[in-house]
């Protein structure tokens, strides 16, 4: 086994604590829902998502064992909680910014949509290029559904999928709608559709492909929520901080253990034996998910309140999330033991450590030159 692989468990309890100040008793950091503390919490986060995508690459259980090369085993069945934090800060960041921007629905499509959807695109297409260099045959239907979008290219592309219906579902409710909480109401009952829609859908090559496109996406509403209601919240939290700091650590220490014997117990798998209860079954493991998602991102938030994070490198990768999550499954791709299942990879790294720095050198270059280009493009429209 690749022992040199759990420095980077060191190093990335170094990058969120370094420059870290710890709030004095009966003292908070009062801008823990910042941008700037949300930023640099998503791009923490982001690394994280990195190392899970890794994780399911080297050492996930399905693989052949002779391809399994342990060392990232905590992150391969986590990567829901670490969208997690993303969807509730996209919840909370929209609903905010609404309400202390003025005219903030003019322009918002192309604000807020436009640059999800280029990337969306822009990624599949550089997908698209390397899966014809490394040999995939397409014909000219598969070639339409890889470039239209209809399956996906870039098999982490959910997220820019699921983010602007949601922002669209937003945008529509509080322009149309005057009275707040029934717009709020009704951006929320979008993520509930498209969350049942999710769980009556088979595993496939399309779109709602698999339970990762739904099973942490309540948390957008749940920012949405927090955001209309944070000032009560926040007082009500400190003044029993103590009481809800444990419940929130017992959560996940109770709830996580739970949603994965919930998982092996009723599966979200059910049509792979022709199971005739099989949306009953992916109810019950949502269910499970849900609860343990919505104890860590409390956790997390709650560690936020007392302890002000903060450095160079959150400041980067806060600001480079976007495009480091879109691109970074290349780069796992390219030099794992094969590329997306269908062909040998250019050059397969066993020795995890290095492949994880293989992973990161190319995907950060890579992230930055995307989101130049991002801008340049939205710049000129």
């Amino acid at each position: 086994m690749d022992k040199l692989v759990y420095l980077y468990y060191v190093v990335l309890v170094l990058i969120l604590f370094w420059g870290a100040k710890v709030c004095k008793k009966k003292t908070w950091n009062e801008d823990f829902m910042s941008l700037s503390q949300t930023k640099y919490l998503q791009g923490f986060f982001a690394i994280c998502i990195m190392l899970h995508h890794a994780g399911q690459k080297t050492c996930a259980p399905w693989h052949n064992p002779w391809f399994i090369v342990h060392g990232l085993d905590f992150f391969v069945p986590i990567g829901y909680l670490f969208v997690s934090v993303f969807l509730f800060c996209s919840g909370y960041g929209l609903y905010k910014s609404y309400k202390q921007k003025e005219n903030y629905l003019q322009g918002f499509v192309k604000r807020r949509i436009l640059p999800l959807v280029l990337a969306f695109y822009s990624t599949g297409l550089i997908f698209f290029v390397v899966r014809l260099l490394m040999g995939e045959r397409m014909s000219g239907k598969q070639m339409f559904y890889y470039l239209s979008g209809a399956q996906l290219c870039n098999p982490n592309a959910w997220y820019v999928i699921a983010l602007p219906i949601f922002y669209l579902g937003f945008y529509l409710a509080f322009k149309f709608i005057k009275k707040d909480s029934i717009a709020l109401f009704t951006t929320i009952m979008v993520v509930f559709v498209y969350t049942l829609i999710g769980t009556f859908v088979d595993h496939n090559n399309w779109w709602m492909r698999g339970e990762w496109w739904y099973n942490s996406v309540h948390l957008f509403s749940i920012g949405l929520l927090f955001a209309r209601f944070e000032e009560p919240v926040i007082a009500h939290v400190k003044k029993f901080y103590p009481v809800y700091l444990i419940l929130a650590i017992i959560g996940v220490a109770v709830f996580y253990p739970l949603s994965e014997y919930a998982q092996n117990a009723f599966s979200y798998y059910g049509e792979n034996w022709n199971a005739p209860d099989k949306v009953q079954r992916r109810w019950v493991c949502l269910f499970s998910q849900m609860a343990v998602s919505c104890a860590f991102v409390f956790l997390v938030f709650l560690l936020n309140m007392k302890i002000r994070i903060g450095n160079k490198v959150l400041q980067f990768m806060g600001a480079l999330t976007l495009e480091f999550y879109l691109i970074h499954g290349l780069f796992v791709e390219l030099f794992g033991y094969d590329f997306l299942e269908m062909r040998p990879s250019i050059h397969y790294i066993r020795n995890v450590a290095l492949y994880l720095l293989v992973v990161i050198v190319l995907s950060v270059p890579a992230a930055i030159i995307l989101q130049k280009v991002h801008q340049a493009i939205l710049r000129k429209r």
